[in-house]
């Protein structure tokens, strides 16, 4: 087992802990996050996202959000988020996670289709800004991020992802905020910069 692969199954661990049942649940999330058509939304987002989320007051349910937020993804549907929300209802109370941090694992998944929450919801502005960081990220690793984008959506012409693409990225630069955690709001200025950036570019 690789280093990285190992840390992965620590941090699944001390959620679910080490019987047979959560060490099968962690390989069919890996098999998922690692699927082939995956070229930004594999393995590495999930490693910085679960970094992301993973602070001394960060709650179960959040960590446990991030293995689910992406587990179901399929570029040619879309209702992957209701598809991986199902997925954590259905499989954490099989390795003991209680009714209520399964349900909320459920919210918060299902959040990330829109990154839109209350302003008081905490847990929802930590998963939210941490799917979202790459949008803040230096000019070279957002580029590879579109570009990875663009790869994961081969199967869409070109002026149909233009418009797509461009739809996304007008509905984020209009909101008052992208993020909603103190530590992501100094990024705010870089993220809309290189989103200014990628439009411009799709536009010409």
């Amino acid at each position: 087992m690789a280093a990285a692969e190992f840390d992965l199954l620590a941090g699944w661990t001390s959620l679910t802990g080490s019987s047979e049942g959560s060490h099968l649940l962690w390989t069919d999330l890996i098999n998922r996050w690692s699927e082939p058509h995956r070229r930004y939304h594999g393995l590495a987002h999930l490693v910085a996202v679960l970094s992301l989320v993973d602070g001394p007051t960060s709650s179960d349910a959040v960590r446990l959000a991030a293995w689910y937020h992406d587990a179901v993804y399929d570029p040619t549907r879309f209702d992957n988020e209701e598809c991986s929300a199902e997925l954590a209802a259905a499989t954490l109370p099989t390795v003991g996670v209680d009714r209520a941090t399964v349900a909320e694992v459920s919210r918060l998944v299902l959040v990330t289709r829109t990154h839109q929450y209350d302003a008081a919801d905490t847990d929802a502005a930590l998963l939210c800004d941490a799917d979202l960081s790459i949008l803040a990220g230096p000019a070279s690793a957002y580029v590879g991020y579109a570009n990875a984008i663009r790869a994961e959506y081969a199967h869409v012409p070109d002026p149909e992802f233009r418009a797509g693409r461009t739809k996304v990225l007008t509905e984020l630069l209009g909101r008052k905020r992208l993020f909603g955690t103190a530590a992501f709001a100094a990024l705010e200025s870089a993220a809309r910069d290189n989103m200014q950036a990628e439009l411009a570019l799709l536009r010409s």
